[in-house]
């Protein structure tokens, strides 16, 4: 028999209820459990196998329960209070944004936010781990705050994979492709009603790209699409997958986010002021806004850049150089050949513009390209944004390392999209009702610690049963598509103890995470694991890239170690991690594990959502767990401190991880139990709960990005943009007029005063400063003082000079001094760099003379 075709047959909604369609396209209902439960409510087993999914939910319910809906009183009294709340929430009012910033919003503020993935819910699975996540999350709390805000990104079809867990252990990648017709996305529709096409050139070809739409409250998604017509089949495909293919693949996903997405954004009419690039696959986009700007506004090359860096932000997430997307110039020069000359510069400046010196050979980095067309970058946590800075100071010569320009805004997360209803609840009864408007006020969040014990305890009892029940249902699902017997499927069914101490350890696994860190002295762990009064348990989940060997094979480690004798039962691997999954996990642990090598975590999240559900951490000091840790609201594992071996590191770590639980964490956690509902212990999870939810909430980190980021972006921009780009004009002249005079600058400094000065005690510096070509309008002449570390000034004060006078053509004097204000060993030195009020950093151009 021959199927001629297949059509998407979808329910007609009655007219009381008409509104859950609208519902299901706006993923408002990801982070309301009201308007999720009005779907559950219909029907809870096709929620549950359609994983959680109201679009094609909304296809398969039978229209006999939607009948039955629409005149029962009750549900048509949720529906009404939830329609009620999703047109509250997005009329805005007096939102945040426009209270605190009303200038820019009728300045027709715009952000655009690039990402290579979004991570919005489990249904829609074009996300693969905490980049996603924290995209998804950084969308929901521009929603909240009412950014006028845009993402960008791919909607991959066949998505990120589905992992499977061999008998043997091992990952197996599944991929699945979903119906664009069951998932809350729309095609994006120009002024004629007609499907949006933007095209990119690739070699040889043009690709076409279709728009599609993704409401998120009040924020729109733009996602692109390549499976369409005319496209050849190899490039229907080009956008399938999630981080799949090789360095072909990934440039031409990169160009395709990157140039593709500025025109889409233009052929829909948006007119953004801000564009920030989450992370560098998307940097292409400078480039072709730069193209835009040279071919429609007839700007120069350098001229055009400097209108795209006062406007561009870049968030780099990588602690590692190896991490960073690059790829060889070949490569790059038979994609771009056709594009350079349409920036009006040669083959050697455009490779120049993201070179990076690998032991290999040069290659073109997508993270040089991003700092290049970026006026302001930033790393995820105070750690890591020292780490970026030390690892791309090369790109400032003769900088300090702490001065080099890029800054860190702390990752946070959406605590509704993470929280437990049963918490949320919890918050409703004790907190004032305005408190999901307060997430980041931490004087709200001391009322955390008034939380009364005996309710508290029993939440938190109560989530963990639930979280053994839904491990227990997806090991035994497991094992039934296995093969297994019907033994091994009892067993499952019956495991963990829902009673005993309970760790969580999930996230992406790859080697410097050391998720078998902990197994490293296996007779000891088993102690502690099987203690007869005082037994402990550990649930690991995670996915691991499918090309990365290494990971699958800890995964495939741990897996094996859950069948072995003392760990059967006590160890336990949930497959196919996902935002389910870690919703489930964040909730119902008792302590949330990490135990990454320091410093490699960037930030890291996952760790903040279960804070906020009562569970403290146990964790590494890296990462934002560097800065959350106040030695009362969790546990560290390890020193902040730098080893000469990863070994001596893994040996340091571990004894303190040893110790500290059987030492502190397990005697606490059972000792507390009593009739007075652990009161100890729910100390630490209440000041967990106090300390971490309001400085790592996102409505915190969105409102740093828009005070320290977003708004200097749009005000640079703007004022480059006068007067038909004058002062972009004048600022490349200006930076082209130092770099082609910068080498005739010469700087003599002496100190006039003794070797030993006192505390209070000024000490004067004279320079004499040769500028030839410049004049001193050009240059600050300062004295800089500070520590020093391994022959580098750290923690570096400025102090200017001021200048006396010419003594010559072309020669100046300065004079200055430092009054010191603590004693010890104190360095100092004088230097000269070029300044300029449109500068956005005085770093920029990369230009020091030391004398």
């Amino acid at each position: 028999m021959n199927i001629l075709g297949r059509v998407s047959v979808f329910p007609t909604l009655p007219e009381p209820i008409q509104r859950l369609e609208e519902l299901a396209y706006n993923l408002w209902w990801a982070w309301t459990p009201e308007a999720q439960a009005l779907w559950k409510g219909l029907d809870p087993a096709l929620w549950e196998s359609i994983y959680h999914n109201p679009v094609k939910f909304m296809r398969d319910v039978s229209q006999e329960k939607l009948n039955a809906a629409a005149t029962d009183a009750t549900y048509l009294k949720n529906y009404a209070q939830v329609t009620a709340a999703f047109d509250e929430y997005m009329a805005a009012g007096n939102s945040w944004f426009k209270h605190t910033y009303p200038e820019h919003a009728k300045d027709g503020m715009q952000i655009a936010y690039f990402s290579a993935e979004f991570g919005l819910h489990e249904s829609l699975p074009i996300y693969s781990g905490g980049l996603g996540i924290l995209s998804g999350d950084h969308c929901k709390a521009a929603s909240d705050l009412d950014l006028p805000f845009i993402g960008v990104g791919f909607l991959y079809p066949q998505g990120y994979f589905q992992q499977r867990i061999g008998v043997d252990g091992m990952q197996e990648a599944v991929y699945n492709k979903f119906d664009l017709n069951e998932v809350p996305a729309r095609p994006a529709l120009d002024a004629n009603g007609k499907p949006v096409i933007v095209q990119v050139e690739l070699p040889g070809r043009t690709v076409s790209a279709q728009v599609w739409t993704i409401r998120v409250g009040r924020i729109t998604l733009l996602m692109l699409d390549t499976d369409v017509d005319p496209n050849a089949p190899s490039d229907r495909v080009l956008a399938a997958r999630l981080y799949g293919g090789d360095h072909e693949i990934r440039i031409s996903q990169e160009i395709i986010l990157g140039i593709g997405g500025v025109r889409a954004l233009q052929k829909l009419g948006y007119n953004p002021t801000v564009w920030h690039m989450n992370e560098g696959h998307s940097a292409f986009m400078g480039l072709e806004r730069v193209r835009q700007l040279v071919q429609d506004q007839k700007l120069t090359f350098a001229e055009a850049v400097e209108v795209v860096r006062s406007s561009c932000i870049f968030t780099t997430h990588t602690p590692v150089p190896a991490g960073n997307d690059a790829f060889p110039f070949e490569l790059v020069e038979r994609y771009f050949y056709n594009y350079w000359p349409k920036l009006s510069i040669s083959r050697e400046d455009f490779l120049l513009l993201a070179r990076h010196d690998m032991g290999w050979g040069p290659q073109f980095s997508m993270t040089v390209l991003a700092l290049e067309l970026s006026g302001q970058a930033n790393g995820v946590s105070e750690l890591h944004g020292q780490v970026s800075r030390d690892m791309w100071k090369d790109l400032w010569p003769n900088t300090p390392v702490d001065e080099v320009p890029i800054t860190h805004i702390t990752n946070g997360v959406h605590q509704q999209s993470w929280v437990h209803p049963d918490i949320e609840a919890l918050f409703d009864r004790h907190f004032p009702a305005h408190w999901r408007d307060e997430m980041d006020s931490p004087e709200l969040w001391a009322k955390a610690r008034e939380l009364p014990d005996a309710e508290l305890w029993q939440i938190r009892r109560a989530m963990k049963h639930e979280l053994v029940e839904f491990v227990r249902e997806r090991v035994s699902a497991q094992f039934h598509r296995q093969g297994r017997g019907p033994i091994a499927v009892r067993y499952a069914e019956k495991l963990l103890d829902p009673e005993a101490l309970t760790l969580g350890f999930a996230r992406r696994f790859a080697t410097y995470k050391r998720a078998t860190l902990i197994f490293r002295d296996m007779e000891r762990l088993k102690r502690i694991l099987n203690h007869p009064e005082r037994p402990v348990q550990i649930i690991f989940s995670g996915k691991s890239h499918p090309a990365d060997q290494p990971g699958k094979e800890l995964i495939m480690r741990i897996v094996q170690l859950s069948r072995e004798a003392g760990l059967e039962g006590k160890i336990v691997f949930v497959e196919d991690y996902d935002m389910n999954v870690a919703r489930h996990l964040v909730a119902g642990v008792d302590i949330w594990l990490n135990t990454p090598r320091r410093p490699l975590e960037a930030s890291g999240t996952s760790g903040q959502k279960a804070a906020m559900n009562g569970a403290p951490n146990f964790s590494i000091l890296d990462g934002w767990w560097r800065e959350g840790w106040d030695g009362k609201n969790g546990w560290a594992i390890g020193e902040e401190r730098v080893y000469r071996t990863p070994e001596e590191q893994d040996e340091a770590d571990v004894l303190s991880l040893y110790t500290t639980l059987e030492d502190e964490i397990v005697p606490l956690y059972y000792e507390s139990q009593g009739e007075d509902g652990a009161a100890e212990w729910l100390q630490i999870v209440k000041e967990s709960i106090a300390t971490i939810t309001p400085r790592f909430s996102m409505r915190r980190m969105v409102k740093d990005y828009t005070t320290q980021l977003y708004v200097p972006a749009q005000e640079a921009e703007l004022r480059l943009e006068e007067e038909r780009y004058r002062y972009a004009r004048d600022l490349a002249q200006w930076k082209q007029r130092i770099r082609d005079n910068w080498a005739g600058v010469q700087l003599e400094a002496q100190y006039n005063g003794t070797m030993n000065s006192k505390v209070g005690e000024p000490l004067p510096i004279v320079a004499h400063v040769r500028l030839g070509a410049l004049r001193p309008e050009d240059v600050c002449v300062e004295i800089v003082t500070g520590t020093e570390a391994e022959e580098q000034l750290r923690h570096p004060t400025r102090h200017p000079m001021t200048l006396q006078g010419q003594l010559s053509e072309g020669i100046y004097r300065y004079e200055g001094t430092f009054t010191p204000t603590q004693s010890g060993r104190q360095a100092y030195g004088v230097r000269v760099l070029p300044t300029n009020d449109l500068l956005m950093h005085p770093q920029e151009m990369g230009k020091v003379l030391w004398a």
